[in-house]
């Protein structure tokens, strides 16, 4: 780090210290309630068509959270949200939580047997969608799978006026008062992940849990004053709610969301709102490179991008640079499970790092663990078989500890005792090790989860889908590195018959059965005697691996 970039980071943090002398334990609405009373006129969300101030989330969310107490939603209380990245979604976010209610951002590419298992799972007093997106009906589908008793209100985004919700919160005629109680027990957010089982899990995070993760990330990555973050990244996903709506509210910030990826509105974006932060997954961050290489674009507002969860190869963070020019270039490292982001490259990093580490553990300042210097966390390096912790350098599965652990999986006590060993150890399921600089080298993972496309996926999942095809009787799912996905899913399977179908029927049959991010990249058949297995007839995945990475290479080499 060169000693002009040494004295900005210094700067920056030390703005950040002085409005923060001390940690003080809140709900998300009273802090952002001290942000309104300090960023007022400034802009909060800003798209094409609107620019929406703090102040005037604010008065939104507060009739919002008398809506909700209006419509029976008592404190703790769950409402659930299938919500695109519109400016009504950030208010209804900070309405619920000054309702004192739990927020469930729902992701909307789940199919409609997903959405019914979340909904049933959650118990939701009040489900909050969209009647419709992309091709998507949702005013037709949730009212089908939407569990007994549970209210619903209807957001059309292209008749926003008449819709249900618009028109119930335009119905409050009043507002009653009520004191800032403390919610801080109610979780937050309960952000469902996939898991190994094939279901999702509900995630509980406190509001104690995500105000550190935003804090910690601002002061990590020493935000400026008033940084403007552009994204498409979904509300939904920690990446987007944490490290762009609420890291930004620690500097007066203000989100320019996008509905949806499109690397041209994004890279115009820019541009237009001049943003100074771009955010997204390495699948979108190629794709803006290749739209960036053949066209023009004013890009001088951008000083930094943050391009994260998933492994991203080396050549991406090299077209970066020479692309966009920024001075700040971030990779990171977190789950869901540990609230958002705990690794960290740093400001100034050398590309070498960048490109080939997670970074270096969150430097949360005040919000991070005082005996330890701030860290955001604690780690420790586990060899999986022992219990015992690697040697130094070597490679083991990644424990973490502190104050961004989450509060476990709703309703799932056993799945949350396995999810944390004595002591409050979270163990995370990826595998790797801390470089002498410090810094994080991820080198796999010992859980089968993978991403694609950022989008965390469960091979069994896939696996129990690829089954009800009658030409399949067994499926093995593994993912593979990709260089525009980061992973992708690989699928082995076994025929039913003497004569499999072919790879292109699988591929139709599942295209009709699974969102995008969950297509297998690549389909072989293999005979049962064929498949390696254990002593007692469990197949290994790790063996089909090494099998798939053989047959990809013979491929590339031909």
């Amino acid at each position: 780090m060169s000693e002009s970039t040494t004295s900005k980071v210094a700067e920056r943090r030390s703005a950040m210290e002085r409005r923060h002398p001390n940690w003080v334990p809140m709900t998300l609405d009273a802090y952002f309630l001290r942000a309104v009373a300090e960023f007022a006129d400034r802009p909060l969300v800003i798209t094409d068509a609107a620019c929406v101030r703090y102040a005037e989330v604010d008065a939104e969310a507060t009739r919002i959270a008398q809506m909700l107490r209006n419509r029976g939603v008592k404190p703790g209380d769950r409402v659930a949200l299938l919500m695109a990245n519109y400016p009504i979604t950030v208010a209804l976010l900070f309405g619920i939580w000054r309702a004192e209610a739990t927020a469930v951002p729902l992701n909307t590419l789940y199919r409609p047997e997903e959405l019914r298992f979340v909904l049933s799972q959650s118990a939701p007093r009040l489900v909050i969608a969209m009647s419709k997106f992309l091709k998507r009906d949702f005013a037709t589908e949730i009212p089908s799978i939407l569990p007994d008793g549970v209210d619903l209100l209807l957001y059309d985004p292209e008749a926003a006026a008449t819709s249900d919700l618009v028109a119930a919160i335009d119905a409050v005629t009043s507002i009653d008062p009520v004191g800032l109680a403390d919610a801080t027990r109610i979780p937050a957010v309960i952000m469902y992940t996939s898991g190994t089982t094939g279901s999702p899990k509900g995630v509980m995070l406190s509001h104690d849990n995500l105000l550190r993760a935003a804090y910690a990330g601002a002061h990590h990555q020493a935000f400026e004053d008033g940084r403007r973050a552009i994204f498409s990244l979904p509300l939904y996903h920690g990446f987007g709610l944490v490290v762009g709506l609420l890291s930004g509210i620690v500097v007066g910030g203000s989100i320019v969301p996008l509905i949806r990826f499109d690397p041209r509105a994004i890279l115009a974006g820019i541009a237009r709102h001049r943003a100074t932060y771009l955010m997204g997954v390495p699948t979108m961050t190629v794709a803006m490179l290749e739209v960036a290489e053949q066209e023009s674009f004013d890009l001088s507002s951008l000083t930094a991008i943050h391009s994260a969860a998933a492994p991203t190869p080396s050549w991406v963070w090299q077209r970066i640079q020479a692309v966009f020019g920024c001075r700040e270039i971030f990779t990171s490292y977190g789950q869901t499970e540990a609230t958002a982001t705990i690794i960290c490259t740093q400001p100034g990093d050398e590309l070498e790092v960048v490109a080939t580490t997670q970074g270096i553990i969150v430097k949360g300042g005040v919000a991070g663990i005082p005996e330890r210097g701030g860290d955001i966390a604690e780690f420790r390096i586990v060899d999986p078989v022992s219990g015992a912790d690697s040697p130094p350098g070597t490679p083991g599965e990644i424990w973490t500890r502190g104050p961004m652990n989450s509060l476990g999986y709703l309703d799932l006590p056993a799945a949350t005792a396995e999810l944390f060993a004595e002591g409050g150890w979270l163990r995370t399921g990826d595998r790797g090790y801390f470089r002498a600089d410090g810094n994080l080298l991820l080198t796999g993972r010992t859980k089968e989860l993978f991403k694609s496309r950022g989008e965390l996926v469960s091979p069994k999942e896939i696996e129990e889908v690829i089954t009800t095809h009658a030409g399949i009787r067994e499926a093995y799912v593994i993912g593979m590195p990709d260089d525009r996905y980061g992973e992708c899913g690989c699928a082995w399977l076994v025929a039913a018959g003497s004569v499999a179908p072919n790879a292109a029927e699988v591929m139709a049959y599942l295209t009709e059965r699974l969102p995008r991010y969950k297509m297998p990249r690549d389909i072989w058949f293999i005979d049962a005697a064929e498949l390696p297995t254990t002593g007692t007839g469990k197949v290994q995945k790790n063996l089909l691996k090494e099998r798939a990475e053989r047959l990809l290479a013979t491929e590339a080499a031909a």
